[in-house]
């Protein structure tokens, strides 16, 4: 019987974040809207990019890439979103505050350019059967990722592969999140023999571990709704007071 998995209660995280101003944009036709002999519709144009501060802009840049990061490093990064344990809400919070005191930082000194930065997030509840689904999927195109850059003997894609499985692993419950340890640590070890053993001997070495690593991807299968077991939630979770946006 397969093992099945569950999920911890937490958030999706949506960040956004924007430079505006100091850049201006403009756009001279040089050839207008035509029809082709074959009916295709065609236009040709050339822009011109101005930045006024080009010194206040690359600074805008860099805190803007600092301030996403702040907020990121707490989340695990997903193909839908950020999503944040419910363990680490508070550090969520304080993630966004002083993300945005960095931001306000820059926007007080800054003449020309202001950087803007959203979160929203959104509670994922343990009893959430799609969310497990989507989770599962995600676990087991992480743990075939890693199965194929092994077999390639692809050492950054395998390491790369691994940081996000484990990433992963924080919004699963403690008996999947080993599951999916093991096969990073499984997917580690062989990266380190790649680099050391020869090719021939790599090959072999990885032959027995993407089987392993198999075995731990099939414990992710998508499982029918009645059959899936979620975790109890032990007391109500608590509301998200995030910190509001500066005005």
């Amino acid at each position: 019987m397969l093992a099945l998995t569950t999920l911890r209660p937490g958030l999706l995280v949506s960040l956004k974040t924007s430079v505006v101003g100091n850049i201006d944009y403009t756009r001279r036709i040089l050839e207008a809207d035509y029809t082709t002999a074959d009916g295709a519709l065609l236009a040709r144009w050339e822009t011109t990019r101005t930045i006024a501060d080009p010194i206040e802009h690359a600074e805008a840049q860099k805190v803007r890439s600092e301030a996403g990061h702040i907020v990121r490093k707490v989340c695990s990064q997903s193909t839908f979103g950020l999503l944040c344990p419910e363990d680490k809400v508070d550090v969520l919070e304080q993630a966004i505050v002083e993300a945005r005191a960095l931001t306000d930082k820059f926007n007080d000194k800054a003449a020309l350019t202001r950087i803007r930065i959203y979160v929203i997030a959104g509670r994922v509840a343990a009893d959430d059967v799609e969310a497990v689904k989507a989770i599962n999927s995600e676990i087991r195109d992480l743990m075939a990722q890693m199965e194929s850059g092994l077999a390639n003997l692809d050492v950054q894609a395998v390491r790369a592969t691994a940081t996000k499985a484990k990433q992963m692993g924080q919004m699963l419950s403690e008996e999947a999140s080993d599951r999916v340890q093991l096969a990073v640590d499984l997917a580690r070890q062989a990266a380190k023999q790649i680099v050391k053993a020869g090719e021939q001997a790599a090959q072999e070495i990885n032959r027995q571990t993407i089987k392993r690593i198999a075995e731990q991807r099939t414990s992710f299968l998508d499982l029918d709704e009645p059959d899936v077991e979620i975790s109890d939630v032990a007391a109500p979770g608590r509301a998200v007071d995030l910190p509001p946006a500066a005005e």
